[in-house]
């Protein structure tokens, strides 16, 4: 029998030399913290705006009332405004600061608000403490809550900001409520009042608690949902306001909310479905409707859902007010912000393996704070606050501390900015009752056919002559150290007649008499500062 042939040895198939290396078994975790670090870049960033002039105009007015308030003045009859109580008797905090320590107006307020800031980033921590989280989720909460606390930059401090402050964890809380996760007595009441105060800031906001609780009790059911005593504490707190009204503030009900009903609300409103096209409300609300269907996937979670309530609550709010400012779109844009990124980055967690997801967390966060970053770089901030120096506000701000630090000034003027922040920053207070002059702007809508320019105090309607009676009468009383004359009335010239604040009030005899002492004119750009020489 022949032997079958031997096989050939195969040739022998030499080793691959491995790869080199692109990093050290080190290097991925060291690329990941400076990623992580990275992401929070934005929010310090932001952070820096915020505490960089020019402070939020709205946010310095009120300031100034505050600081005369608590000086002695009587809150909606000495200081007439449209604001309900609650934003006073808050900003009177900052203003006691000033009263009783070294620190100015200004300061104490940066040192309120940015503690306002870490406040609900703490609370967001301790409510996301406990729940299952994703890599991805958990690198992208980290680094994108801070920076939508603070991403709005100049509007900080606004109503509308310390609203969605205090409405990001209350959002938080309802999730966990409605899931039935139990949450530390401490957090959950603290949340709770907090928000309840952001809410009764303005009544458009209840627009949020509203949605909010509804859908809480679409996933509790109404049994359980009415048996939460957290709602019926918010409840409690608005009641508690709503009746402390007439008894501490009974000429806010009696005095002011007649005149804003008959001046302010149709005072530079806009129509009712036109705002809804404003450059402000408009990006903010195709910014909604495009991330809203990000929720019809099941895994985007109860608190983006939640998230969600608040931004059509922020977006119900602003259209009421109808006047399509920046800031009435600031809780709309945080909470939509906050929800969309929560949704795609449980997405991620979803569709990459586990460890592909916790490589990928720190670029992924990154990228999502990155892209919320750029949106909100546009507009007024870090611009605004780069330029302020050299441009008009910022010289306004420059003239009055340079000849009027520490003084009472008379400001005839129709703008809230650049008045205000540039008497906060020279310690300056105002002498008028209202912030500006949109009492005397209600009053002067148009040009009525074959009417002389200005009324006789008999013509005036009771608004119009409180303006009347009361500049001329305070001018004559305690004499400013100067008037501060608005270029611009705001109010519509009359052919070839313009009005001239001056003139109208110099009709009355105490005015008149006054205003002989005020020679002095500092020339800007648009206004004119006349001081008064002893």
């Amino acid at each position: 029998m022949t032997p079958k042939p031997r096989p050939k040895p195969k040739p022998a198939i030499a080793k691959a030399a491995p790869a080199p290396r692109l990093f050290s078994p080190a290097e991925p975790a060291n690329w990941a913290r400076l990623l992580r670090a990275l992401a929070v870049v934005p929010a310090l960033g932001f952070l820096l705006v915020v505490l960089t002039p020019p402070l939020n105009h709205d946010v310095a007015a009120i300031l100034n009332f505050a600081e005369r308030w608590v000086a002695g003045e009587s809150l909606f009859r000495d200081l007439i405004d449209v604001n309900p109580p609650l934003i006073f008797v808050l900003a009177a905090i900052p203003a006691l600061i000033d009263r009783f320590t070294p620190l100015d107006i200004v300061q104490s307020w940066l040192i309120c608000v940015v503690g306002c800031c870490v406040l609900a980033w703490r609370l967001c921590a301790r409510l996301r403490q406990g729940i299952e989280e994703g890599p991805v989720e958990t690198a992208a909460l980290d680094a994108l809550i801070p920076l939508i606390i603070v991403m709005v930059a100049y509007d900080v401090g606004q109503r509308e900001h310390l609203m969605g402050l205090f409405a990001l964890p209350y959002a938080m809380l309802a999730a966990r409520r409605a899931q039935g996760i139990p949450t530390p007595g401490g957090v959950a009441l603290t949340v709770t009042i907090a928000a309840a105060l952001g809410f009764a800031l303005k009544p458009h906001f209840l627009a949020v608690p509203a949605l909010v609780e509804a859908l809480v009790l679409l996933h509790r059911g109404p049994a359980a949902a009415l048996r939460d005593r957290l709602p019926w504490l918010m409840a409690g707190i608005w009641l508690l306001y709503l009746a402390s009204l007439p008894v501490f503030f009974p000429d806010y009900l009696g005095f002011v909310v007649p005149l804003v009903m008959d001046f302010y609300l149709d005072n530079g409103g806009i129509g009712f479905f036109d705002v809804l096209f404003t450059n402000q409300l408009g990006p903010a609300l195709v910014a909604l409707l495009v991330t809203l269907p990000l929720l019809a996937w099941k895994g985007a979670g109860v608190p983006a859902r939640m998230l969600a309530a608040v931004a059509v609550g922020g977006l119900l709010s602003a259209w009421v007010q109808h006047k399509g400012w920046s800031y009435h779109v600031v809780p709309m844009a945080m909470a939509t912000a906050l929800m969309a990124c929560w949704a795609v980055a449980r997405w991620f967690d979803r569709a990459l393996p586990p460890g592909r997801a916790a490589e990928a967390a720190p670029a992924l966060a990154l990228a999502l704070v990155v892209a919320v970053a750029a949106v909100h770089v546009r507009g007024e901030s870090p611009w605004r606050q780069i330029w302020y120096a050299s441009l008009a506000e910022g010289q306004l701000t420059a003239t009055l501390k340079r000849e009027v630090a520490g003084e009472r000034l008379l400001v005839l003027s129709p703008d809230i900015y650049p008045v205000y922040p540039a008497l906060n920053y020279a310690r300056a207070r105002s002498t008028l009752r209202t912030m500006n002059l949109w009492l005397l702007i209600g009053a002067y809508p148009g040009c009525p056919e074959g009417a002389p320019r200005y009324r006789e105090p008999w013509e005036m309607s009771r608004p119009e002559f409180l303006v009347y009676r009361t500049v001329a009468e305070d001018f004559a009383r305690a004499p400013p150290g100067a008037v501060l004359v608005a270029k611009n009335s705001g109010i519509p010239r009359c052919g070839a007649e313009d009005f001239d604040p001056i003139a109208y009030f110099s009709r009355h005899p105490a005015f008149a008499e006054t205003w002989r002492h005020y020679t002095r004119v500092v020339h800007m750009n648009t206004y004119l500062l006349y001081v008064r020489e002893d």
